[in-house]
Parts: C-alpha cells; sequence; structure tokens
C-alpha cells in the first residue's frame, strides 16, 4: 500500500553488485511501518552513506509514498538491513528531524513528521495551466507531472540513478579545461568581473560565436547574436516577445517537456506536431497551421529530444515552405549540436543554414557539453530581431552573467573544445550499440536505432508512469513518456539516456519489471 510498506529485513546478499551495499529483502516491521527498500546505498558515489539516507527518506516522504504518522524502521533494523553502522543511522535521522521531515517520540522511536499539504505548481489551482498535469493511469498513485521530474532531477541524486536524465555523466565532461578558463578569468582585471556586462552579451564570445555558426554554414554577425542564460532562457525570451496571451505555439511531439509550462503560463496554447523519424510530419503541420495561424514552431533539427533523430533536407524544406504560406516563426533549438558526428553518419539539415535567418531563429548552447552550471546560451536571428531580443532580456535580467561568457569564450577560443566534442560522441559510439541491444534482453523496443546523440525513444509496453512510480521506491528516475507531449496523456514510450545506463541496478530493475 503507497505510504505503508514494510520495513526493510536483513539481506541475503543474493544479488550483490561491485561496490554496493547488499539489496535488502523486506520484512514486515509492524503495523504502520515505513520502512520499504529505500534504493541501494552506493560506497563509491562521492556522496556520504548519510546524506544518501537522508535524500532518499525525503524523496520518498516528498513523493508521499511515505505518510504523516508512519514508524520509521528502528535504529538497529535499519543498520542491519543496510550493513551501516547505527551510528549512520542516527546521524542520518537526525538530519531528518532537524529539517522537519521525521520527528522523535521518546520511547517510541522515529516517525514520519505530518506535513502541511501543499500545491506543486499552477496546475494544482488553475485550468490555465492543466495541460502541465499528466492524466491518471488507472493507477492508485500520484500524477507524474513536469514539475515533478525536474524537482527530482535537482534532487541531487547520483548521476548512475538516473537513466531519464538529459546530461551526460560528470566524468565525461572537461572539468580541467573549465577550472583553467576560470583561474584565468580571475587573473583578468577585477574591475571588468564587478560591473554589469553588455546587455547583447560579452562581444569576444558572439565573436567566437559568429566562426562556429559559419562552420555549419549559418552566417550571423555579432550584432545577430544574444546571449542567454541557456537555451531555456532564449526560448522564453522568443515567446513573450513574439506571442500574446491566446496565441499558439507549435511544438514537437514528442518534444522537450519543460517548455510546455512556460508557455502555458504565458496563456499561449500549445499543440503538438507529430514527429517521424526524418522530421514532422508535413501534411499534419500544413493542416493544423491553416487551422490554428500559429505564430512561433519550436523544432529540434539535430538530434531531436527525445528520439535523436535528425531533420531531413527535404523536410527542412517543407518546414520553411509552410512557414512563409502561413506566416509562423521557426524557432530552432540546436542545444545538442556538438552531439552530431555530421551528415556522413546521420543526414541532417539546419533550417538557419537554408533559410539564413530569415525566418528561423536559432538557439545554441553549451550545458549539454561543457558545464550546465555555466548557463550560457545564445540566440542567432537577424538583426531587427536580435535588437528586439537583447532589449527585452535587457528590460528583464539586465544582462547574464559576465564571467560565465568569458570562461566560455576561454574554452572555444583556446581549440580545445573540438577535441573534447570528438571525445563524448566517440564514448557515446562505444556504448550505444551495446547498451541498445541491452534495452532489447530486458524487454525494452527500439524502433529505430539512432546512430548518434545521447537519448534512445523506447517503447516499455506497459504505462511508464506507473513503471516511473516504482522506479522511484529504488531511487532510480525514469522519464516517462507522457511528460513529452503537449495532451500528457499516459504512454508507453519512455526516454533513456544511454550514457546513464551503467549502473546495474537499473537493468536489474527493468528486468524485472519488463520480463515478468
Amino acid at each position: 500500500m503507497p505510504g505503508q510498506p514494510p520495513a526493510p529485513g536483513r539481506h541475503t546478499g543474493a544479488g550483490r553488485a561491485p561496490g554496493h551495499s547488499p539489496a535488502p529483502t523486506p520484512s514486515p516491521a509492524g503495523r504502520g511501518a515505513a520502512g520499504s527498500t529505500f534504493g541501494l546505498l552506493l560506497r563509491e558515489s562521492g556522496e556520504t552513506l548519510i546524506d544518501q539516507i537522508v535524500r532518499s527518506v525525503a524523496a520518498r516522504i516528498d513523493d508521499r509514498l511515505l505518510r504523516g504518522g508512519a514508524r520509521m524502521p528502528s535504529i538497529r533494523a535499519f543498520a542491519a538491513s543496510y550493513s551501516v553502522s547505527a551510528f549512520t543511522v542516527v546521524a542520518a535521522y537526525d538530519k531528518l528531524v532537524a529539517t522537519g521531515y521525521l520527528e522523535s517520540r521518546r520511547g517510541a522511536g522515529f516517525f514520519v513528521r505530518e506535513r502541511p499539504a501543499m500545491a506543486l505548481n499552477a496546475a494544482d489551482s488553475g485550468a490555465a495551466t492543466a495541460p502541465l498535469r499528466a492524466a491518471q493511469s488507472g493507477f492508485d498513485a500520484k500524477p507524474i507531472d513536469v514539475v515533478w521530474l525536474v524537482r527530482n532531477m535537482f534532487r541531487q541524486m547520483p548521476q548512475q540513478q538516473m537513466p531519464g536524465s538529459g546530461v551526460l555523466p560528470p566524468e565525461w565532461l572537461d572539468g580541467a579545461a573549465i577550472a583553467n578558463a576560470l583561474r584565468a578569468v580571475s587573473r583578468q582585471n577585477p574591475n571588468l568581473l564587478l560591473s554589469y556586462g553588455v546587455p547583447q552579451g560579452f562581444l569576444p564570445l558572439r565573436q567566437q560565436l559568429q566562426h562556429k555558426l559559419a562552420e555549419l554554414e549559418i552566417a550571423a554577425a555579432p550584432e545577430q547574436i544574444v546571449t542567454t542564460a541557456g537555451v531555456t532562457q532564449a526560448l522564453d525570451m522568443v515567446a513573450r516577445e513574439y506571442t500574446r496571451p491566446g496565441d499558439t505555439i507549435f511544438v514537437d511531439d514528442p518534444a522537450w517537456f519543460l517548455m510546455f509550462g512556460s508557455f502555458a503560463a504565458l496563456g499561449a496554447k500549445v499543440i503538438g506536431i507529430p514527429r517521424l523519424a526524418d522530421g514532422p510530419d508535413i501534411a499534419r503541420l500544413g493542416e493544423l497551421a491553416a487551422l490554428h495561424k500559429p505564430k512561433l514552431y519550436i523544432i529540434n533539427s539535430v538530434l531531436h529530444n527525445p528520439s535523436s533523430t535528425s531533420l531531413s533536407a527535404a523536410k527542412a524544406f517543407q518546414v520553411l515552405r509552410l512557414s512563409e504560406e502561413h506566416d509562423f516563426l521557426i524557432v530552432e533549438d540546436d542545444i545538442y549540436c556538438d552531439l552530431h558526428p555530421g551528415s556522413a553518419v546521420q543526414p541532417a539539415t539546419r533550417l538557419a543554414a537554408l533559410d539564413q535567418l530569415q525566418r528561423v531563429i536559432y538557439l545554441g548552447g553549451f550545458s549539454k557539453t561543457m558545464a550546465a552550471n555555466l548557463r550560457v546560451g545564445y540566440i542567432a536571428t537577424s538583426v531587427e530581431r536580435a535588437e528586439r531580443l537583447g532589449d527585452r532580456k535587457m528590460l528583464s535580467t539586465l544582462t547574464t552573467s559576465d564571467i560565465g561568457e568569458r570562461v566560455v569564450y576561454k574554452v572555444l577560443s583556446e581549440g580545445s573544445y573540438r577535441k573534447h566534442a570528438d571525445r563524448m560522441r566517440g564514448r557515446l559510439d562505444a556504448i550505444r550499440a551495446k547498451t541498445l541491444r541491452q534495452m532489447e534482453r530486458v524487454g525494452l523496443k527500439v524502433d529505430a536505432s539512432p546512430p548518434a546523440g545521447m537519448f534512445v525513444w523506447v517503447d516499455a509496453g506497459c504505462d511508464t508512469n506507473a513503471l516511473t512510480e516504482r522506479a522511484m521506491a529504488h531511487n532510480l528516475l525514469l522519464a516517462p513518456g507522457s511528460l513529452f507531449s503537449p495532451k500528457q496523456l499516459p504512454s508507453t514510450r519512455m526516454r533513456l539516456n544511454v550514457a546513464a545506463m551503467q549502473e546495474p541496478a537499473i537493468w536489474r530493475f527493468l528486468e524485472k519489471e519488463l520480463l515478468k
């Protein structure tokens, strides 16, 4: 029963993975006990055992898998079940008490503290953002929505336990290059680091981006480029500038889920265009454009999220034709640009290269390949639109982080970034085929094996909302298919990140759930 699972019993040691504590076998611990499996404790994760216990218990309480008033396992029972010391459990329980998750009752033990019900997002209080909330799947479980997934992504769960995440493992990124660039920037004139930057962005970075875009056959002078705090801010700025409440925005279906809620909050009507292996369903795009007269169409041309497919040249010309016919702007999100190996491996056409920024607003960034924490992205568009977007940025945030932009410029200008991107693509290539075969062995269906990128859009053959709920009970974060559609209907699909599928516990969970 959700919220009152049995307490963990003593382990048997079976199925033990190297570097992990034994997986506990749950056993009853009395009426109302709150002690189901809290997930494996990873001895080599870089996170202390105390913090792992705190994070896991807190997550289950936040997700209402542990109800207020439920009794926690005794210190001795918890320590025995997870092969940790009683001191570790006491320290973890004390932290949970201090942060309001548990309460200690003298002579009785530790209990989940009753917490006031709080709305997770605006979807709980208004119809305007109703598309954010996934439809119930028939299971007696908490609905899954975009905020739920993003909140869990930012809980600092170990990366190896997040197969639904959208980032590469930290060890794949070039932390040394970032550190060296930070040191170099810190040695510059201190006055440069203490003042506002330029609203349109650090000029040397924009000049460097001009060269980068030229390699993609996109001509953009520095005055056509505006820096942003990642592609997320870029999408928000463009939507705010070019739409008004009641306007329609087209997105791919499936597509990156975070923008659905952002656009709905602006009062826009978000409509999905079916995404096929080589791009959008052109017939459907034409029908819906004639009916709804959209202001914007947001599209991943290269390494589409979540399928890692790319746009064909034929589809690209047809999209541009419909854009002109129905007078809508195309917003091309190319955040995965540097993970694409080139058209020799996977044919791909960028709309901005064909259109040269006439009807296309091109977005890029470095959060996926350099460092998410830098939050440096950019917009490339016509001079007139760049001026308007630069003014909007100035009125909303004044400037973006000049320090972060200087760091990105330093990394790009020194020439090592190209080799770093090659290494990342090589690592993905080295594990992709093996990971796809393993997915099929545990019961996942892969329609079209992508030859590039980090994502695979798989069919689990069951409601992935319910599967995600069960995965969270094992401290594994999945990304169910319902989140990737504006309709948010239950789906058998889910997005998996091949770079985040190396943890044996993930495969054990999927095999148990899908082959039973």
